[in-house]
């Protein structure tokens, strides 16, 4: 992107509203209660031509002590200063409060510079406040609304001098079209996929239940406070995404919101955070479940490891807070047992025991998501799966339906990510699920595919390749 733009106010001026207006997605968690956005997240920003990258932050408060305030304010101030150009943004409707005159004066003096945007001014409720903002000592203020996309055009105006003169010229870039997987999971084809670029990043979800660590470990991994931290439980509510890149492979970290039960989960704004990790886990390739190693695969943990393998993604397991463990080799059994009694039907989740706060064994977290990964998205040979099938039929054939048997014709892999498996027989409805399962077993076995969903899909014909 060209230049950054950040978005620094007071709470509930509409800042995350204009975000995703920006985006030309809906990325930030927008809701009528103040302080809904804590941690500052970025994304790639289009308008009127302009390419760059917007910056959302938590809302500025008053306060420099230790409170979650305070440390969210200390996160607003560190993507201010990385920032080409800030968006000063009032609520037109409420006017100047004395919280904006505060904050306005900080702003003046800060090395980076600053655009007065007035939001919410549609109608003639604005005009007061919008009148009033020319107090701040920010220059014209901008009128605009973000829920409705009015005044982006003086936004444009606004933004032009910041664009870097090597931008200018380059092309347009139009504004992304909506994610197709942002809507639900992703559906199974029967068309082969291209084989896997390893330009792209990996895309790793951080999930698990509050206070489990999650923001810790995306911290640690970076080597920066990149999101908010602490002993409050359900601290993070948007998803935020982090660029990095490890031994020359490049990530896409993204921290999530705590997974409580879904019968404890009663306030709007945690409801909406969910839904959010939802949306995060369908796009994933590699989901991190984090437990906590004092209350190991719980109950919740377990529900959100089948949610995740339902889904197609693939699965690494990390323990944290494996440093306070007193008795290590009855805790690992614990897992081992856990895991057999709820995913036996997964074979070979990978599990690393890990201290994020102290980072610990990180990097063989890192070692075995990659591998994970590789496995997700391995492809095998047409002529190596039918060997195989035909030793399996040699040495355990289908019962018998009615006195007769259902005839297994041929196997190929149709797709990748996660690997799926088309089995063309005589008659699919009859091939009992016992021994679709004992298939997806012996295949996982036979090709070494552990840890990753496997699905087989049966089709009704000969085999489609065999020469008439």
């Amino acid at each position: 992107m060209s230049f950054t733009v950040v978005l620094v106010g007071r709470p509930n001026v509409g800042k995350s509203t204009l975000f995703n207006r920006l985006a030309g997605k809906k990325l930030a968690l927008v809701d009528d209660t103040p302080g809904v956005t804590r941690d500052w997240r970025s994304a790639p920003g289009f308008v009127g031509g302009l390419s760059f990258t917007v910056v959302d932050t938590a809302g500025l408060e008053d306060v420099t002590d230790d409170s979650l305030e305070a440390r969210m304010r200390r996160q607003t101030e560190q993507a201010l200063e990385r920032a080409d150009v800030a968006l000063f943004i009032i609520d037109a409707r409420a006017g100047v409060t004395p919280m904006d005159r505060h904050f306005a004066a900080i702003l003046r003096k800060s090395k980076t510079p600053v655009l007065l945007v007035a939001n919410k001014s549609e109608g003639k409720a604005s005009k007061s406040g919008l009148y009033e903002s020319y107090e701040l000592g920010l220059g014209d203020p901008i009128p605009l609304s973000a829920e409705h996309g009015e005044g982006m055009a003086d936004l444009v105006e606004g933004l032009l001098p910041f664009v870097p003169k090597e931008a200018e010229d380059e092309p347009e870039t139009e504004a992304p079209a909506a994610d197709a997987s942002d809507e639900g999971p992703i559906p199974i084809g029967d068309q082969p996929e291209p084989e896997e670029d390893k330009t792209k990043p990996i895309q790793i979800a951080i999930v698990g239940r509050p206070n489990v660590g999650k923001s810790t470990l995306l911290n640690s991994l970076v080597g920066e406070e990149r999101v908010l931290t602490g002993p409050e439980a359900g601290m993070t509510r948007d998803a935020i995404s982090v660029d990095w890149e490890w031994r020359d492979r490049r990530f896409k970290l993204v921290d999530t919101a705590g997974m409580r039960r879904r019968a404890r989960v009663d306030e709007k704004v945690e409801k909406l955070a969910v839904a959010d990790t939802l949306r995060v886990i369908r796009m994933a390739n590699v989901v991190v479940l984090v437990v906590d190693a004092e209350a190991i695969l719980d109950k919740q943990d377990l529900n959100i490891a089948r949610m995740v393998i339902s889904e197609g993604r693939s699965l690494v397991i990390a323990v944290n807070k494996w440093d306070i463990v007193d008795d290590r080799a009855m805790a690992l059994r614990q897992v081992e047992d856990k895991l057999e009694a709820a995913l036996g039907y997964i074979k070979g989740v990978k599990v690393v025991t890990i201290s994020a706060l102290r980072n610990q064994k990180l990097g063989t977290l890192l070692d075995a998501i990659v591998d994970t990964y590789t496995v997700w998205n391995r492809r095998i040979p047409t002529s190596q799966l039918n060997r195989w099938i035909e030793g399996v039929l040699d040495h355990h054939p289908p019962p018998l339906i009615e006195g007769r048997r259902v005839k297994i014709r041929y196997v190929t892999q149709v797709k990748s990510r996660p690997p799926t498996f088309a089995l063309f027989v005589n008659k699919p409805l009859d091939l009992p699920e016992s021994y679709q399962r004992y298939l997806i077993g012996h295949l996982r076995d036979s090709f070494d595919l552990p840890g990753v969903p496997l699905r087989l899909l049966l089709r009704k014909g000969n085999n489609p390749y065999a020469k008439e």
